[in-house]
């Protein structure tokens, strides 16, 4: 009987094995930090296009 509970246990165990999921987390973090870099670069991009054609057309 006590070796059946052990092994259920060693089982329990395992699936409660969280190395992999950290991993999948990360690549999530760094997917979105990745999409909001890009929002901002494109949305400050044009701006500062019109700023710096309107310094240029200005000198």
């Amino acid at each position: 009987m006590l070796s059946y509970l052990v092994k259920i246990q060693v089982k329990a165990a395992a699936l409660r094995d969280e190395r992999g999921a950290t991993a999948v987390e990360y690549g999530l973090m760094v997917a979105l930090i990745a999409i909001v870099i890009i929002v901002a670069v494109s949305l400050l991009g044009s701006n500062l296009n019109k700023l710096f054609s309107k310094v240029a057309s200005s000198v």
